[in-house]
């Protein structure tokens, strides 16, 4: 974690939330090590192709490349005001016999997009198992849990019932539709290689005294050095900014699946009915000591929102890249790359976290069935009535008076749902009385949700989860 300071702004996403290995990946150590390893790469593959470029050069960048001074870099940049000229300059110190040959060839993006394509691919080897796990601890969740009946909602108001497991369901399908687009995403991205300052390759063309075949040899193997399997086949100075769009809108669709899953937490705690995680020494309020706020599932929405903020910046980003580039999304980029990445990472920590400690409570769930089942089960009463020779429209008459009357008990004096037992009094209901019961049980209210959750569990979730086998153990943790 980077060092508290008083006196300075700092992050709340890197300080605060995101994980030691996220924060890594967007650290400055990574960044300029990899420009580092970057010209390394070119200078072996410009050796390999005929340029005079020695073993001890390269032995010596090799011995350099995280040995960085960044205050002297700080200093060059002042001076320059050319972030890859610093470091250029820099290395050169710490390289002297390798200084005339570093950076042989490139432009800066080079480096800063190479580099930035780099950590983006990590960030998706960050994040892509932790998506797994979120699903695996859903799925463990929802095959607990895939007979429970519980109410269902729809416009917030009761419907008909599903089971606890049938909803997780939804929340795991969310996060599968999200996992498969960043899967999509990360599998797309190429490597800019080496295209020279608008993409033309001019410059090592004249490097390579016009050998086309030398050049494009050149861009297939710092490639391949890179662990890319391919570079992009044109770019202008930059590789095309919605590369980037893409990249976050795959992202921003798993901030609005954690905003929908802990929106639908944050509710049903409310209803005491499913509680995140809370410890013993936790507070809930400063000043309500009995409170149990869903402080996790509030901080995952938070988030989630910035989240899904930022893939619309991207757009913006790269609509306005005029002709080969324009420099106006150099700054942006710093911003919005890696805070995406930091917030999806916080996101999923503490989604994984909430998931793996959440509680049921299946009295309260049922005393809220046994409120509205009388109103659901009208229906079944009216087809049993029929059964038993009774008239439809009679049936349906009868059971909309003492349903209204019911409903006014229950708004207007706040007292229980009675519909059953005027049921029981009525002589009109008399064929059926002795089915009363059978006919409210909730699982006969739940259709086909037990096994639609463990068929979905087998049949689609399993298999995207074998991909991530060697990744699912392990516990979040959240430390505020």
């Amino acid at each position: 974690m980077t060092e508290f300071t008083q006196n300075r702004y700092q992050s709340p996403l890197s300080t605060r939330y995101a994980s030691e290995e996220m924060n890594f990946n967007f650290s400055d150590l990574k960044k300029f090590s990899t420009w580092r390893r970057l010209w390394i790469i070119l200078a072996k593959a410009e050796k390999e192709l005929g340029i005079e470029i020695t073993d001890q050069q390269i032995a010596e960048m090799e011995n350099n490349y995280d040995n960085i001074d960044f205050e002297f870099a700080l200093e060059e940049e002042k001076k320059t005001r050319h972030d890859v000229m610093a470091h250029v300059i820099e290395f050169g110190h710490k390289c002297p016999n390798a200084a005339k040959i570093i950076h042989l060839g490139a432009t800066s993006c080079y480096v800063g997009d190479n580099t930035d394509l780099i950590c983006i691919r990590d960030g998706f080897d960050i994040l892509l198992p932790k998506v797994a796990r979120c699903i695996s601890r859903l799925a463990k969740f929802a095959e607990m849990y895939n007979w429970m009946p519980t109410l269902g909602f729809t416009h917030y108001q009761p419907a008909q019932m599903v089971t606890v497991g049938k909803r997780a369901c939804l929340w795991m399908h969310d996060l599968m539709i999200a996992l498969r687009n960043m899967e999509r995403a990360k599998d797309s991205l190429a490597f800019r290689g080496c295209k020279g300052t608008t993409g033309t390759q001019a410059s090592f063309m004249q490097l390579f005294n016009g050998d086309e075949e030398k050049v494009k040899k050149l861009d297939q193997r710092v490639t391949e050095m890179a662990g890319f399997r391919r570079a992009y086949a044109v770019t202008g100075q930059t590789y095309s900014r919605l590369v980037d769009a893409e990249v976050l809108m795959g992202l921003s669709l798993l901030g609005s699946a954690v905003h929908k899953i802990c929106t639908d937490i944050r509710l049903l705690a409310n209803r005491k009915e499913i509680e995140e995680p809370f410890e013993s020494t936790q507070i809930g309020s400063s000043a309500m000591p009995y409170k149990r706020n869903p402080m996790r599932s509030e901080r995952c929405c938070s988030l989630a929102r910035h989240l899904m903020t930022l893939s619309t910046n991207a757009l913006h980003t790269a609509s306005v890249q005029w002709l080969e580039r324009t420099l106006d999304d150099s700054a942006n980029r710093r911003i919005t790359i890696a805070e995406a990445f930091l917030t999806a990472d916080i996101v999923l920590n503490t989604l994984q976290n909430i998931f793996e400690g959440t509680v049921v409570y299946p009295a309260v769930i049922g005393k809220h069935i046994k409120e509205e089942l009388p109103f659901m089960a009208t229906e079944n009463i009216i087809v049993a009535i029929v059964k038993k020779g009774g008239n439809r429209q009679e049936a349906h008459e009868k059971i909309r008076v003492l349903s209204h009357e019911a409903a006014g008990r229950v708004k207007r004096d706040g007292q229980s749902n009675d519909l059953i037992e005027r049921i029981r009094k009525d002589a009109y209901f008399a064929p059926i009385h002795a089915e009363l019961d059978s006919l409210l049980d909730p699982k006969t209210f739940i259709g086909r949700a037990p096994n639609q959750v463990l068929e979905f569990i087998r049949e689609e979730v399993s298999p995207v989860l074998a991909h991530y086998k060697s990744y699912l153990e392990g516990k979040a943790v959240v430390n505020v």
